[in-house]
């Protein structure tokens, strides 16, 4: 009969010689004696190969041992499974690529299929993030074409656009799901046609602006019907936000002339509204002092950070967006000549000696990543796949200079 163990507490069969449970009743295995470990040259108990566990812990050679024994355990191993290892191996710590190569022996000795694509599927996490391990998976197979990239990206803005609807006022929601399905629908025509189709991002501003909209009519005009919106209750709301006219005119025309085709409304508000706007530059500028301190902070300070330092001199030289140099890659850069394609500018861009300096420290920066990512700025988020670094860090790296990239 099981009976608590006295010494760890657990249920078993105590032994009569021992009065404990057998896992406490059987002695382990001596340790070792502490030996010279070859790598720090410390008296420590080792862990493998003559190395402590310190030692062990971050040798290079670690993620390819893990995949010969996984190799080992597979009655059919994949032919890529080597070059898995070699790809997570440069990508990531030690420890963490053993963590992927186990991730993937658990789904090789599973009882589904194991096609590059059935294993991709596999590996994903429910939710809004697919996890680490397929996020790592899907840059290997859709590199080397042994499967196709998921929808996870498609996934994410499909959520987004829901969230976005959910939170119109119900009165008004249907016409602006059917506005939404009509955009998608026009998204994917583009991409059969080989045109150039909305983004998500610009798909996602739209719902948002209707959203406000709509929230506005409900709450401040006391409607909850399209049809008795008229051009008031559009110049209230424009007037919300003036610097926002602009943008917010344009997805209100195309609501309303989408409305009107539909028979949601009648007669289209926005039929005579006018920008009402000065044409050319209109933001802060900065003086000549303002430019001239920080030319010399990003040319010759040695703490202010490469990302900053290459980011502060395109714009302020070149004129260059966030998104240009998000987008820049290496093959972008002519050493020759001295030039860098930006964004879709139809020619390239000559660099002068300060700002190709600068350009030179923040590749110097990037080399000290172990990456294959093709693109100039390389942050620790990006460093394992492909990506380009994500907009919400480029604010936080002009912070210390006091300025915003626009």
């Amino acid at each position: 009969m099981e009976q608590p163990c006295p010494r760890c507490g657990k249920p078993g069969y105590l032994r009569d010689d021992t009065g404990w449970c057998g896992s406490c009743s059987r002695p382990g295995p001596p340790k070792q004696p502490p030996r010279i470990c070859r790598e720090c040259g410390q008296l420590r108990r080792h862990a493998g190969l003559a190395l402590c566990s310190a030692c062990w812990q971050r040798h290079p050679g670690r993620p390819f041992i893990r995949g010969e024994h996984l190799r080992d355990q597979l009655a059919d191993p994949p032919a890529w499974l080597e070059d898995f290892v070699a790809h997570v191996a440069a990508r990531f710590c030690v420890a963490r690529a053993c963590g992927l190569v186990t991730d993937l022996g658990r789904l090789l000795n599973d009882e589904h299929p194991n096609s590059p694509q059935a294993l991709l599927k596999r590996s994903r996490r429910p939710g809004r993030s697919m996890g680490s391990f397929a996020r790592a998976l899907e840059d290997f197979f859709t590199l080397r074409g042994l499967a196709l990239p998921t929808d996870q990206a498609e996934r994410l803005a499909a959520g987004r656009r829901k969230r976005r609807i959910d939170a119109v006022p119900k009165p008004l929601r249907p016409a602006v799901a059917a506005f939404d399905d009509s955009r998608m629908r026009a998204q994917d025509r583009a991409r059969r046609a080989g045109t150039r189709p909305r983004s998500d991002h610009t798909l996602e501003t739209a719902l948002s602006i209707l959203r406000d909209l709509a929230c506005f009519l409900t709450e401040y005009r006391g409607e909850d019907d399209w049809a008795l919106v008229d051009v008031h209750d559009v110049e209230a709301f424009l007037a919300t936000l003036p610097k926002a006219r602009r943008g917010r005119l344009v997805v209100l025309r195309q609501f309303f002339r989408f409305a009107r085709s539909q028979h949601i409304v009648l007669i289209d508000p926005t039929r005579t509204l006018i920008v009402k706007e000065r044409s050319g530059f209109r933001g802060r500028t900065l003086t000549l002092d303002q430019q001239r301190e920080l030319f010399r902070r990003w040319t010759t300070s040695e703490h202010v950070h490469p990302h900053e330092a290459l980011l502060g001199m395109l714009a302020l030289l070149h004129g260059a967006s966030s998104t240009e140099v998000r987008m820049l890659q290496v093959t972008d850069i002519d050493p020759a000549a001295q030039t860098v394609r930006l964004g879709k500018r139809p020619h390239p861009v000559p660099l002068d000696p300060a700002s190709w300096t600068v350009l030179q420290r923040c590749l110097a920066h990037r080399e000290a990543w172990p990456t294959a990512n093709p693109h100039v700025m390389v942050t620790k988020g990006t460093k394992a796949g492909e990506a380009q670094p994500q907009p919400p860090i480029f604010p936080t790296y002009l912070t210390t200079a006091g300025i915003r990239p626009g």
